[in-house]
């Protein structure tokens, strides 16, 4: 791939199918979603794991509960300020979804280094102490920095770091695909 060209690894019915296969292997290790809460990470894993919800709900026939996380003030590579601003999780509606004693599924986009998830667990533990935290990402594309693995995974990308991700959600961008870039200066 030449430098700034980008190439697409997903398109709409590569990601459907990748969402369908999370959501019957969350209702599968969790014999059903009884205890279940899906919490997506914002921006896109927010969309992500509401299209989860639905599919569970088609599965199942019953609503699980979905939240969403913003870890902007867990980040470790954001302002030093020290603020840590304890973010309620919220539902569409704007109402908290507990964790406490939950078995919470976090979703996400893309698992690149792990720091996005462990903030996005010191946010959740601000919240409450869930039973236990499931890790579901659309795309994993390696290169940890820390030790953290995904649970669930819609489509393993082995990338250089030299390499960019961009998933593309109708709801926030008016389409949905994945695309991957050779940077710029990489």
């Amino acid at each position: 791939m030449s430098e700034g060209e980008k190439r697409a690894i997903m398109d709409d019915t590569a990601i459907r199918r990748g969402l369908t296969r999370i959501a019957h292997e969350i209702v599968e290790k969790n014999k059903g979603i009884e205890g279940c809460v899906l919490v997506g990470i914002r921006t896109r894993g927010v969309y992500l794991a509401r299209r989860l919800a639905e599919q569970i709900r088609e599965i199942e026939g019953t609503p699980v509960a979905c939240g969403e996380l913003d870890i902007t003030g867990y980040r470790d590579d954001r302002s030093p300020d020290g603020q840590r601003g304890a973010i309620a999780v919220p539902d569409a509606g704007g109402q908290p979804v507990p964790v406490h004693d939950k078995r919470v599924i976090l979703v996400d986009d893309v698992l690149y280094t792990g720091r996005t998830i462990r903030a996005a667990m010191d946010a959740l533990m601000d919240q409450g102490r869930p039973q236990s935290i499931q890790l579901a990402v659309l795309l994993d594309r390696g290169h940890r920095e820390l030790p953290i693995r995904p649970d669930y995974v819609g489509k393993n990308v082995p990338t250089s770091k030299q390499e960019s991700i961009r998933v593309s959600l109708q709801e926030v961008d008016g389409e949905d695909n994945v695309t991957i870039t050779e940077r710029q200066g990489g």
